[in-house]
């Protein structure tokens, strides 16, 4: 009897101590409830905030919003489509839009959002209150109520619609213009500012006359309505205008580049633009690169440079990067020694149907053409699109953004295979997916 007392009151016991573990231990089901038909998201998504819903769906957001709703009763602040559309800075609603600055429109959209319920009949009165967003930069809205008129506000937008869509998991309120967080703001001014450093335009070279090959002298100012000074056939007859773009010669007024200033210059460039940080990262690990591209600057020659974006580095494979000297032969491919903008290679890709420009990996020529109105490099699946034009322009260096990694066809390749440089790295790798690989190689 006594033994079977003890048995129960051990099993008792482990009974105990097996429930208090077990409660302990995670959960293996997520946290974050379902969103149903119900939720207020699904009925921002069917509203009339139909320009809101389309830059939440371009920013990538819905999963984390759907995580904050399941977690969180939250309240949103939905501005009015005309305040998006038609009130909107032209240049700040393209910023936003960019895909370097991804990040920026989502601290926008996150700023618009507060984790928890506030109804109108919530309003603070007075002096207001602020709320945390869910933006995560410590941002805050304030929340007032003016007591003469009895109108709300947030920040300094006011509530044209309260309570205008409520549903159990949160609340949304019109208001009347775009809420644009401080951090924002300073990104676009930041950008803005770069651009007018870096976009400079480039010097005119003088102009030689193919019949004479003498400088031309400019034309005399012709008065309004007189006829044409040159005759049509002459003003259709393919000129330098249409490439490549013109750049300061040699005989320009420095008389000097410094291209390894102009180097360094293009490169601080792409990391401030966003979205191109390998092919930085590959220009600054491989520093006789660099250093053999600002050489040719400082020489007078002038480069285009085919930057991939982050999205088509990251599609490259380990086989494609292991050969010795890969990395450099890939970037060589990617640089023409012809200063070219958008809008020249354009107007050549539109004329000519296609055009063969020489790149630094002799003797491998890239093939652009005109393809849905813009300029497509390349030739079948190996093929990538003019993606972000003129990131980079000094008379000098030309850098266009593209959206694919280019490789010469396969002809090409296997005739190249014989001779293979040799893989000169720096010591030091830095940011990147990149980084590890070419620690790999160095060491």
């Amino acid at each position: 009897m006594d033994s079977q007392i003890y048995g129960r009151c051990l099993f008792f016991v482990l009974a105990l101590v097996l429930s208090a573990a077990a409660a302990t231990l995670p959960s293996n089901k997520s946290s974050t409830a379902a969103v149903n038909s119900n939720s207020v998201l699904v009925a921002l998504l069917d509203s009339h905030y139909t320009e809101l819903a389309e830059l939440v769906e371009k920013a990538l957001l819905l999963q984390t919003l759907e995580e904050a709703v399941g977690n969180h009763n939250v309240t949103i602040f939905a501005p009015k489509n005309e305040a998006l559309e038609r009130q909107l800075d032209p240049e700040f609603k393209r910023f936003l839009l960019e895909p370097g600055n991804l990040k920026s429109l989502q601290t926008l959209l996150m700023f618009h959002i507060i984790p928890s319920r506030i109804g109108s009949d919530q309003w603070p009165s007075g002096s207001g209150r602020h709320h945390k967003t869910l933006s995560g930069n410590h941002e805050h809205i304030h929340l007032t109520t003016h007591k003469p008129t009895g109108r709300k506000s947030v920040n300094s937008a006011q509530i044209i619609r309260p309570d205008d869509v409520t549903r159990p998991d949160g609340v949304i309120h019109g208001i009347e213009g775009l809420l644009i967080p401080r951090s924002v703001e300073d990104d676009f001014n930041r950008r803005r500012n770069l651009r007018t450093i870096s976009a400079i335009h480039p010097e005119g070279a003088p102009e030689v006359d193919p019949r004479t090959h003498r400088l031309k002298k400019p034309a005399p100012p012709v008065p309004v309505g007189a006829p044409p000074v040159l005759p049509v056939y002459d003003a259709l007859a393919p000129g330098p205008s249409l490439a490549p773009a013109p750049a300061p010669g040699p005989g320009g007024p420095k008389h000097h580049f410094d291209g390894e200033s102009q180097v360094k210059d293009f490169i601080h460039t792409l990391l401030h633009y966003g979205g191109y940080n390998e092919m930085a990262d590959i220009l600054v690990n491989l520093t006789s690169l660099a250093t053999e591209m600002g050489r040719l600057v400082s020489e007078g020659y002038v480069l285009t440079v085919l930057a991939p974006n982050d999205e088509a580095m990251a599609k490259l494979t380990t086989d494609q990067l292991s050969e010795p000297g890969a990395p450099e032969q890939i970037v060589y491919y990617h640089i023409i020694p012809e200063y070219q903008t958008e809008e020249s290679m354009y107007n050549s890709v539109k004329r000519f149907g296609k055009v063969r420009y020489d790149t630094l990996r002799l003797p491998h020529k890239v093939v652009a053409q005109e393809a849905d109105g813009s300029v497509k490099f390349g030739q079948g699946d190996v093929s990538a699109y003019l993606f972000d034009p003129d990131i980079y322009t000094d008379g000098r260096i030309s850098v266009q953004g593209i959206d694919g990694v280019l490789y010469p066809t396969e002809e090409e390749a296997k005739a190249e295979k014989k001779s293979a440089p040799v893989v000169k790295v720096a010591a030091k790798p830095r940011r990147g997916i990149f980084s590890n690989f070419f620690l790999s190689l160095h060491h």
